[in-house]
């Protein structure tokens, strides 16, 4: 690491040394890295960030402050390359995790100013973000450079060290002696002010700077010097509103302090700076704040005003430095004066201060307890050690081993501090477990941040105030005045004698009671705090910086709060708190008139609204003559009055069981958005459900209204019910920034029907286990390793092996059912050899894992022929037909057996073995439902049962499943989930926070602690839930195993070149990648491996460990992180402890912390499963009319009765929105439900209605698995000449790529790849689905780079699906009789499959051929010494040209590409496969 500290008296080469490192210090692109300027005061980073931004413009570098003044947005901190920012507010940004985006992980250089306030109050903060920079450093080994400026120190080398400086190479240190101007230093002890004027008139001819400490005291004091001036200017100032100001300037004088306007503040030092002011009276802040040198500078007092002690403090040395710095101006003079005049007691303090610098000490001991609070909510902190080892990082630790004495240490007998600092952790961990911000194990030395603690981290709260506001606290004042809430706090306001009577006079203008009144410390703070609210003018300086104070900290602890509350699950005290949130922001009271927050509109016109009481909603309905408020003021009234965040709320509910409902909130915009109103990016809200008779939370979240929202927005989650029901709940919707903008939607419960009670579970037998020779066949027993069955296996045996019933197993993930599954087979193989048997796998990833499996086992060690049968594989009839074992997708064998009546082997089938059928529930489940229904309607009709074997995981309401395959009792297996061959130990751990990436980023460190617990030497399964985020989750593992190992490692080229056995799955791999992580993993090569959930379903990884890091995923269609089914979450934990490889599991889930409570109860006890049928119902039966099984509405109504979706309907009648269950209203609802489907049927052409007869295009639709939407949309916009380009236009808009994923930030990538493609498009639209699809599509055909991996596997997504849409599109061009668009269609089939634009040259079709490659065969004419090779000689310009130039010699070819081609690739070129009989002209 290099890094320079610099100690020397601030002045203009400080900066100029700083630019000049910061122009030779990084290499690297500044788009990929940041630089942060740490300033001690808010005045001096606006200055410094003025002045950097001027200086580095030319190097193309942004500049922006970042202060709690200036909030930047996450786009506009990526867009900046310098920070200039505060420590505190540096801190609260370091404290919080901001996943992959994270900004203290792409800081490269770290600017310290003024690294002498160590010894100040702040020092604490300081030396947080050195430690947790450098800690950082060396966990993730991604190097960041400290830069640290500072004034002569006397302790520079403790400094160093601390900074972790190089003494030799990194430190600079310049004492005063190499001032570039002298300074010569003048102390006055007075017990009158007369000698403070005398010496101020000494120094008049030059420009002068005098110090106040007060804001009244630069006026007074500026008055009593005009009185003596002799001098006048005659520069007049043309704009000021300040009346003082104005009076002063004609002789010279200036006045300078934080409570003047930024613009009056400005003109002050420009006069200054210029000449035209000689003395300037200001406060200590410009010393800070500004570099404004002079020739002389006088301190008049040494008093200083605190507000944080609530009295007045001698001022600090450095402060005194810091002024003294400003005397001297480089350019102009030859030595500058400095004078103090401070009392006669004083003076011998501040001789001894200047001239005997005392070493800097640190004051880290008393911030102790929450700066380790925050790095235990960072997560970067997880036990004793760790914070012992942390500590050696501070400033503190310097000291303490340089001055043991003055910390009251024995150095002999703990020369290392371990102990003493083991001692001051334990210590601070108590103290914070009291608080309960954390929870500490003192037994085991581990630490577990809290909600309370979390919220103290992020909004910057002491612990000594969390203890104030105890829960018993909050109870206590809920229902006390409306601002007592934030009264009582830590901040230390005690009541003057001389404030009593303007606070007296101030309490009488507040607009609510001050519980305590002006006599104490409670009161005057609620005082001040209704005061800033109402605006009110306050005229003594000392009430002045109170208030102030009390206004800066308010909002923040007002938050935490809120928070905190919200955490408590109480909605009375979070609305009001929230309410008291947006009023301190506001500064307006929630009784006011909504309206007063749009500066815009005159207080006349205020006043009389809220005179007539008319509500903003009363204001939306009433006519504008109604209103009563002149023309050009009731335009603007109008405007603002659309312009008020306004939502509405409908919600309709789902019971799961008895005790879960499921919510489905449909959330709508109702105001008009304003850039300059509302912003750019979105409207924050909160949404909750109160119960008001408990008084209770049942759940909370954030959610952003985003600008481009035009659709409503669907929000989806889950509460508790209880029995008896109560009559209602409430979810209130409120704004985070605006009052009066909130919505409340009821939930009435009074015709809600809860589900019927599940029975009981199948009881394990208590059975001998039975060997694996009951099978009683020789070469079945082969395929197995073990000799004896499980006890589940055991248990089924006979039902599967000996009988035909249709059998439903439902049992944990890693029972066996695969073997099961085989029984079942064996059946077929013995009773029924000439038929076939259907196994249907739910993902082409399982499908592929069984074929590799049964390929060996069934094909080649039993001779049975096993067939694929996907969207990537469909083999031809012949193999079909002869094969015994069939492997597909739901939605393969939907489509194959639509035309059973066609299909020989179809009817051969004598079972159908249905993998996961719990997915029924899900997305797919439609698919799985039409399966079983034609099955059973194939049997019945072809007098050949058909046996069906369902595998599932355990199922609350198996007997519903059961009852729909038509299983007795005989054939219902439904297992406990605890009835696992392999026990599994389920941890579960919430984490707050409001953003996903942030969320994902936390939940890393726990991922690794989890890995170090459970399972340090044997495999681990970590699933995420995306391809980015498994790169994130590498990254950070390997960052923490660095961490973990590095003190055992000395070698630093092994620190590099470590191997860190990790590896990574995911469909955007390549397939000997994924093959290579396959193998490693499965043979132990690796420990960890990170993947997408897919791998859950896909291959049978064996894992000690499963971490399920996060139970959301990105929703492409609906635009934001919905959850993960409940099976997919049972699936992934399934992967840990198989029993073959196990004999024990684990399994941590990490999950969303409002989200605890849900997963608590499903992961212990079975999900029941609904029927997604009816959202598709209309396509499946379109599919059913054209194949000639439904005739006629009735047919429709028996279709119906066959589903899942009837048993389940009756069931649980609620879930479908079906009233009550009578037979009456079931008919109604069957009736009108296909009244419906087939209307929009008939309305996408696919039938005729009065006939219920199939037209062309629904069985179009049909053949091709189309939507009926898609084949609506064909009809009504293909005509009858569509150019290509066109139809390129039509196919994007197919409802089947409605589903493609646009990810976070995907609209600007497609914004960037649209420019590289021919074909334009609506930049209006780049965060459409179809969008996207075109525009991959476009990319296929140019051959064009894609922005990242993703794009690959969405491109081959598109892809699947584009030849089916384009072959229907022809259909319906050809039943048009349109033959220029057919045409047109057979050109963009070609397309596709080549990859190439029509225009394209047709050579671009072969291998490896790019456009740069061309001229390779247009120079073949000009060729000398060729031979006499094939028929044709002219110029090469096409495919039939070259088939006959090369005459089928591919050695002729060879010569052709000549040296440009490797062999390999010229061997890929197959001249024979290509048609030989062209003729072409030369």
């Amino acid at each position: 690491m290099i890094t320079a500290s610099k100690t020397m008296p601030w002045s203009v080469e400080e900066v100029q040394t700083f630019l000049s490192l910061v122009q030779l210090s990084e290499q690297t692109s500044w788009k990929l890295c940041a630089i942060v300027y740490v300033a001690p005061m808010k005045a001096l980073a606006a200055e410094m960030t003025n002045y950097f931004s001027k200086r580095l413009e030319p190097l193309g570098i942004a500049v922006k402050e970042l202060t709690g003044d200036m909030q930047l947005t996450k786009g506009e901190i990526l867009r900046t390359q310098m920070l200039v920012t505060t420590p505190e507010k540096w801190d609260v940004v370091t404290r919080k995790s901001v996943g992959d985006v994270a900004l203290s992980q792409i800081v490269r250089l770290l600017i310290l100013d003024e690294v002498h306030l160590l010894h100040e109050d702040r020092g604490p903060v300081l030396e947080s973000l050195v430690a947790r920079t450098i800690r950082q450093v060396e966990s993730t080994q991604s190097m960041i450079r400290i830069l640290g400026l500072s004034a002569t120190l006397p302790n520079y080398l403790d400094v160093a060290s601390f900074l972790h400086v190089n003494p030799y190479i990194g430190l600079f240190f310049f004492d005063s002696r190499f001032r570039p101007v002298p300074l010569g230093q003048t102390f006055v002890g007075i017990k009158t002010t007369s000698k403070v004027k005398n010496k101020v008139m000494y120094c008049i001819g030059r420009s002068v700077m005098v110090f106040v400490h007060a804001r009244n005291a630069t006026v007074r004091t500026a008055m009593g010097l005009i009185e003596m001036s002799r001098f006048r200017l005659l520069f007049q100032i043309q704009r000021s509103r300040n009346k003082q100001m104005k009076e002063m300037f004609p002789e010279g004088f200036g006045i300078h302090h934080a409570g003047m306007l930024r613009s009056d503040r400005n003109l002050m030092e420009t006069m200054f700076s210029k000449g035209h002011l000689k003395v300037l009276v200001c406060t200590a802040t410009l010393a800070w704040g500004v570099n404004l040198p002079a020739h002389a500078v006088i301190i008049k007092g040494t008093q200083i005003y605190d507000a944080k002690r609530g009295a007045l403090v001698d001022l600090g040395i450095l402060d005194v430095m810091q002024i003294f710095g400003r005397a001297g101006r480089p350019q102009f003079d030859k030595y500058g004066e400095g004078t103090i005049i401070t009392t006669h007691d004083k003076l011998s303090h501040y001789l001894t201060l200047l001239t005997q610098q005392n070493p800097i000490e640190s004051q880290f001991l008393d911030s102790l307890a929450d700066n380790l609070n925050a790095e235990i909510a960072l997560g970067t902190v997880t036990n004793v050690e760790e914070a012992v080892k942390w500590l050696s990082y501070t400033y503190l630790y310097v000291r303490m081993r340089a001055n043991p004495l003055a910390y009251g240490i024995n150095h002999k007998m703990d020369p290392g501090l371990e102990l003493y600092r083991k001692e001051l952790v334990l210590e601070s961990g108590r103290k914070l477990d009291k608080a309960r911000m954390i929870r500490f194990e003192e037994r085991t030395g581990y630490f577990a941040s809290t909600d309370l603690g979390r919220t103290a981290s992020h909004f910057y709260i002491r612990y000594n105030t969390i203890e104030v506001y105890s829960p018993l606290h909050l109870i206590q004042h809920c229902r006390a005045a409306f601002p007592n809430d934030c009264s009582v706090e830590q901040l230390c306001c005690p009541v003057r004698e001389e404030e009593m009577e303007e606070l007296e006079q101030l309490l009488c203008n507040c607009e609510l009671p001050a519980a305590g009144g002006v006599e104490n410390s409670y009161g005057k703070v609620n005082i001040l705090l209704q005061t800033y609210i109402g605006r009110g003018e306050v005229d003594s300086f000392s009430l002045i910086s109170d208030l102030s104070y009390v206004a800066q900290n308010a909002a923040r602890i007002v938050r935490a709060l809120f928070e905190i509350a919200l955490r408590k699950r109480w909605p009375a005290m979070t609305y009001r708190l929230l309410t008291l949130c947006k009023v301190i922001d506001k500064r307006l009271w929630g009784f006011a008139h909504p309206l007063r927050q749009f500066p815009n509109l005159s207080h006349i016109v205020l006043n009389r609204l809220e005179e007539k009481n008319l509500t903003v909603d009363k204001l939306k309905e009433m006519r504008k003559d109604e209103i009563g408020i002149n023309d050009t003021k009731l335009v603007i009234l109008v405007y603002c009055v659309h312009q008020i965040p306004s939502i509405t709320m409908e919600a309709s509910i789902q019971p799961i069981t008895r005790t879960v409902l499921r919510v489905r909130l449909i959330i709508t915009p109702d105001f008009r958005w304003n850039d300059q109103v509302h912003g750019s990016v979105g409207e924050p809200w909160w949404l909750w459900v109160e119960d008001p008779i408990n008084d209770h939370i049942y759940h909370s979240e954030y959610f952003l209204l985003q600008k481009k929202q035009v659709q409503p927005m669907h929000v989806v989650f889950t509460i508790p019910i209880f029995e008896p029901l109560p009559s209602q709940y409430y979810i209130k919707a409120v704004s985070d920034r605006w009052l009066g903008a909130e919505s409340i939607c009821i939930i009435n419960f009074q015709n809600l029907i809860l589900p019927e009670r599940h029975p009981p579970h199948t009881e394990l037998l208590d059975l001998q286990p039975l060997p694996v020779t009951a099978l009683g066949n020789v070469e079945y027993e082969s395929l197995y390793k073990f000799t004896h069955f499980n006890p589940i296996q055991t248990q089924i045996f006979h039902t599967l092996y000996h009988t035909d019933t249709n059998v439903l197993l439902g049992a944990p993930t890693g029972s066996g059912k695969t073997i099961a599954a085989e029984m079942a087979m064996f059946r077929v193989f013995n009773q029924y050899p000439t038929s076939k048997v259907v196994y249907i796998a739910p993902l082409k990833a399982l499908v592929r894992e069984r074929i590799e499996d049964w390929k060996i086992r069934m094909e080649e060690k039993l001779g049975k022929k096993v067939v694929e049968l996907t969207g990537d594989v469909t083999p031809d009839m012949r193999a079909i037909a002869q094969a015994d074992l069939i492997v597909t997708t739901p939605e393969k064998w939907d489509g194959v057996s639509r035309s059973w009546q066609n299909r020989s082997y179809v009817q051969k089938v004598a079972i159908l073995i249905i993998d996961e059928i719990h997915l029924l529930g899900e997305d797919r489940g439609p698919v799985l439902e039409v399966i079983v229904s034609r099955t059973n309607f194939i049997s019945s009709h072809t007098s050949k049962g058909v046996r069906v074997v369902g595998l599932s995981t355990a199922l609350a309401n198996a007997r519903d499943l059961a009852d729909w395959l038509g299983i007795g009792q005989v054939g219902l297996f439904n297992f406990r989930p605890s009835v696992r061959p392999v026990p599994l130990e389920v941890h579960i751990h919430g984490f707050p926070g409001q953003h996903y990436c942030p969320r994902m980023a936390t939940m890393n460190k726990p991922t690794f602690q989890a890995i170090r617990s459970h399972s340090p030497a044997k495999p681990v399964l970590i699933f995420v839930s995306s391809r980015r985020q498994t790169r994130l989750t590498a990254l950070d593992l390997i960052a923490f195993l660095i961490e973990a190992i590095i003190a055992t490692i000395r070698d630093s080229n092994l620190k590099l070149t470590l191997a860190f056995g990790i590896g990574m799955h995911h469909a955007g791999l390549h397939e000997r990648d994924r093959k290579t992580v396959e193998e490693l993993f499965v043979n132990c090569k690796i420990q960890v491996l990170i993947a997408t959930s897919t791998l859950a379903w896909g291959v049978n990884f064996p894992a000690h460990l499963v971490v399920v890091k996060g139970t959301e995923y990105y929703d492409g269609k609906s635009r934001r992180y919905i959850d993960y089914p409940i099976t997919d979450v049972l699936q992934m934990m399934g992967r840990a402890g198989r029993p073959q490889f196990d004999d024990q599991g684990k399994a941590v889930i990490l999950v969303h912390d409002i989200k605890k409570d849900f997963y608590k109860k499903f992961l212990y006890e079975p999900f029941p499963v609904e029927s997604s049928l009816l959202s598709v119902m209309s396509d499946h039966l379109n599919a059913e009319i054209a194949a000639g099984t439904i005739s006629s509405k009735q047919d429709a109504m028996d279709y119906i009765t066959w589903t899942y979706f009837f048993r389940r309907l009756v069931m649980n009648p609620s879930y479908y929105n079906l009233e009550d269950v009578s037979q009456e209203s079931i008919n109604k609802y069957l009736s009108t439900l296909v009244e419906r489907s087939l209307r929009d049927l008939e309305c996408s052409y696919c039938i005729e209605i009065k006939e219920v007869s199939p037209l062309t295009y629904g069985r179009i639709a049909s053949y091709y698995y189309l939507k009926h939407q898609t084949i609506r949309m064909f009809k009504e916009r293909l005509r009858s000449e569509l150019p290509v380009s066109l139809l390129i236009f039509v196919s994007q808009d197919a409802e089947e790529y409605a589903e493609l994923p646009v990810r976070h930030n995907e609209d600007q990538l497609n914004s960037q790849l649209a420019q590289q493609l021919p074909l334009q498009m609506n930049p209006h639209s780049y965060d459409s689905a179809h969008t996207k699809t075109h525009l991959l599509l476009q990319a296929h055909f140019s051959h064009a780079q894609l922005p990242c991996s993703d794009y690959g596997t969405d491109t081959k997504t598109v892809l699947d699906n584009a030849i089916r849409i384009c072959q229907a599109m022809l259909d319906v061009a050809a039943n048009e009789g349109w033959l220029v668009t057919a045409l047109s269609i057979c050109n963009l089939v070609q397309m596709l499959v080549q990859g190439r634009w029509l225009h394209d040259s047709s050579l671009l079709t072969l291998p490896h051929i790019e456009q740069q490659d061309l001229y390779l065969f247009r120079r073949w004419a000009n060729v000398k010494g060729r031979g006499n090779v094939g028929s044709f000689n002219g110029p090469i310009e096409g495919l039939p040209e070259l088939i006959a130039a090369c005459d089928g010699k591919e050695s002729v070819f060879a010569s052709i590409v000549g040296q440009e081609f490797q062999p390999s690739h010229i061997a890929q070129v197959r001249l024979k496969s290509l048609p030989q009989q062209v003729h072409v002209r030369n």
